[in-house]
């Protein structure tokens, strides 16, 4: 029986992955991510959680610490954070071609410079391309929830490939909130024992990692992106055996009154809730606005986005980092794709806002709201605005 208690969201994640009961557990502390393996640390050192603790001096080493004790047939986790995460990048694209099966946390954090520990989506959006499997948390609950679900399906035969869950820096990390922890034979029924299709053994030597010389490195990207696009059905899968052991279900687009919207708002992340709020409000002054939010970044859910906004005149993409592009923010380019390609042209206006942990307020959606419904009708030339600037 779940058990409801009121716990800081880092700490929660930590009891998830010693739930989870892991091997290794490789670690640097990074603001905001540090409470994650701090704890950790502290139920290995008590007995409490029977697994390799590996304190390490870099990020970069902890990911290379992963890819050994992953590569060995180890259940492996590890979290990192923003500056953290652009040092271990390297040994991320490693993790993803070698099909190792790691799960990491990631509490999202803005990139220097200038230097600035608060939350925005800078990391997640430069790990999008490494090849990792990437769900987005709007709360606590969902932390905890998505990090059995990356084991499930990282450590899928049909997937094999690292996992990332992303939670945004202090608004979720260092906050408190009520969360459902379930027993820990409940955990074992969702997620059976690791069991690895290869591994590295002195009693049978195996090559993982060659030299991908020419005539076969174009083939194996290709596997890699038809393994990366062929995990969105596991993905799923994962979901419905979660639903149907715990009671809560997750999509990877959920809606939030959009049915007959004519303005859609696009999300990810913990401002959702505060979106929810705002279509609330603009609902009650009769304004038909709905939200659409993104639950897994990758593989991209192209089908269920386009299926969720399809029938809006006007989509509103919020965005939490800037590409530095002049065009628009990535999340703003996945959506371009998927409407462009599929032959739908609504107005679509991007907003980048949050950056560096401004605050996204209630009233801050429901002017981009009125303000993009607006500009349609008047016919501007669509584009990027970033929000709360200080003149």
């Amino acid at each position: 029986m779940a058990k409801r208690v009121g716990m800081e969201v880092s700490i929660a994640a930590a009891e998830a992955v010693a739930l989870a009961d892991v091997d290794v557990i490789a670690a640097y502390p990074i603001t905001p991510q540090t409470h994650v393996v701090e704890h950790l640390s502290e139920l290995v050192a008590s007995g409490h959680l029977d697994a390799e603790f590996i304190p390490v001096e870099s990020e970069h080493s902890a990911m290379s610490c992963c890819v050994g004790s992953a590569a060995a047939g180890a259940r492996t986790f590890t979290s990192t954070s923003s500056q953290g995460y652009a040092l271990m990048a390297e040994i991320c694209y490693v993790a993803a071609s070698l099909r190792l099966p790691i799960v990491m946390v990631t509490a999202n954090r803005a990139l220097s410079a200038p230097i600035n520990i608060w939350n925005d989506h800078a990391d997640l959006m430069m790990s999008r391309d490494t090849g990792w499997v990437q769900t987005v948390a709007e709360n606590g609950q969902e932390v905890v929830d998505l990090i059995f679900h990356a084991f499930k399906v990282a450590e899928d035969h049909r997937v094999l490939l690292p996992v990332m869950v992303n939670m945004d820096g202090f608004i979720l990390s260092h906050m408190i909130e009520p969360i459902l922890i379930p027993e820990a034979d409940e955990v074992k029924r969702y997620l059976p024992p690791y069991v690895p299709k290869l591994r590295l053994d002195p009693e049978k030597p195996v090559t993982i990692g060659p030299v991908g010389m020419p005539d076969v490195y174009t083939e194996a990207k290709m596997v890699h992106d038809q393994v990366l696009k062929g995990a969105k059905d596991v993905v799923v899968e994962a979901w419905q055996s979660f639903k149907s052991q715990f009671g809560r279900e997750y999509r990877c687009v959920e809606t939030y009154k959009s049915e007959d919207a004519e303005t859609i708002l696009i999300t990810m992340g913990s401002i959702s809730e505060t979106a929810m709020t705002a279509i609330d409000q603009l609902r009650g002054a009769g304004k038909k606005v709905g939200l659409v939010r993104i639950r897994l970044w990758r593989p991209f859910p192209v089908e269920e986005l386009f299926d969720a906004i399809k029938g809006a005149k006007v989509v509103a993409v919020i965005d939490r980092a800037m590409s530095l592009n002049g065009v628009c923010g990535p999340v703003c380019a996945e959506v371009k794709s998927v409407l462009y390609d599929r032959g739908a042209r609504p107005y679509l206006q991007n907003y980048i806002a949050g950056l560096g942990g401004r605050d996204v307020t209630v009233d801050n959606f429901i002017e981009m709201a009125d303000q993009v419904a607006a500009r349609a009708q008047r016919g501007d030339p669509m584009g990027y605005e970033i929000i709360n600037v200080r003149e």
